[in-house]
């Protein structure tokens, strides 16, 4: 395979290629990140796979975590001898980037995957159904710039398939939403049709939802190992590092560990995407900083009330809108302004 042929494969671009030249001509070679496991990374590069570090002064540069090489990201690197490591000078500009608020209490950002065409959902239609999780990994994915959509897995097992398809498609936002057997194959070809040459799929859920069976039968080999879930229902931690997959048909993708927490970060834009319907409602509010609670007025409360607004998706919506604003309050969040609804929400 040419350099050019594995560039494409993997989604390189002209505007790739025009970023790229400054730092060809200091003879460095633009690389993909496929996997960065604590400090180390690996890079797919025109000699093959690589071990690489990234050089001093691109962390010492760095503002924060999201400048730093992640999974799916291209980059200039300094090819290595023989087989010595390859040295990642600089980052490529990102299309697309998943982002959320790093685990526990610390308030920062973290890039799960970059350069991702869409992002798949995937939730288990056995005891891993939960809509107001799905709504945050909808928003955090219509947030990334990518294309969401959502896949529910194990039809083959699970009973009220179709209700629960109804229940998803009227959270999702618009995204598309499938029923599949990642184990049997149903329900795989609209799936499958997503992974074409030079486009990137990121997979994103629980443990055990079968994302690396997934990965398994649209490759049509075992690239990802695969278990059982537990007898409560829970699944098992098979894929322990975010790892950028080449698959033999074409397209990449991004397998994910099982998320146990998911923050949203600056999800403004996804946010009203996932919950068009609340924010349309928003707009006919007497008032432009209702805060939804006793206004008179209030289309919001008013569609609550008469159940044309499902009362927990409000919910939802109100403590999403929270959550970001606490992290504005503790500087993090690119010094977004707290609207007058949102403020007395939050004292409330």
């Amino acid at each position: 395979m040419s350099e050019f042929d594995w560039k494409r494969r993997l989604g390189w671009d002209e505007g790739l290629e025009a970023a790229m030249e400054p730092f060809s001509r200091k003879g460095l070679v633009p690389a993909r990140v496929t996997l960065v496991y604590r400090k180390q990374l690996k890079v797919l590069m025109a000699g093959g796979e690589r071990w690489a570090r990234t050089g001093g002064k691109l962390i010492h540069r760095a503002q924060s975590l999201t400048e730093l090489p992640a999974v799916g990201d291209w980059v200039a690197a300094a090819a290595p001898e023989k087989e010595g490591e390859a040295l990642v000078h600089a980052l490529l500009p990102r299309r697309t980037a998943f982002i959320r608020k790093v685990s526990g209490t610390n308030s920062a950002p973290q890039v799960l995957a970059a350069n991702v065409d869409v992002v798949m959902v995937v939730m288990g239609l056995d005891e891993d159904f939960n809509l107001r999780r799905l709504e945050r990994l909808v928003s955090l994915a219509f947030e990334s710039k990518a294309v969401p959509m959502v896949v529910l897995n194990k039809a083959d097992v699970a009973q009220g398939v179709e209700e629960k398809v109804a229940q998803v498609k009227a959270v999702a936002g618009g995204a598309l939403v499938h029923a599949v057997s990642a184990k049997t194959g149903a329900g795989l070809e609209p799936v499958r049709a997503v992974f074409t040459a030079g486009k990137s799929v990121a997979l994103l859920g629980s443990s055990g939802v079968g994302k690396s069976t997934m990965v398994n039968a649209l490759a049509g080999t075992e690239l990802m190992s695969t278990g059982a879930t537990k007898d409560d229902g829970k699944g098992r931690h098979t894929t322990t590092r975010r790892e950028l997959v080449v698959l033999p048909g074409g397209g990449s993708v991004i397998d994910t560990p099982g998320l146990r927490e998911v923050q949203l970060w600056a999800a403004n834009e996804g946010l009203a995407k996932t919950f068009d319907d609340v924010e349309a409602l928003a707009q006919q509010c007497r008032f432009g900083d209702c805060s939804h609670d006793a206004e008179p007025g209030c289309a919001v409360k008013a569609a609550v009330e008469d159940g044309s607004l499902d009362e927990d998706r409000f919910a939802s919506w109100q403590t999403l809108q929270l959550e970001l604003d606490r992290l504005q309050s503790l500087g993090s969040s690119r010094g977004r302004p707290v609207s007058r609804r949102r403020e007395r929400a939050r004292k409330r």
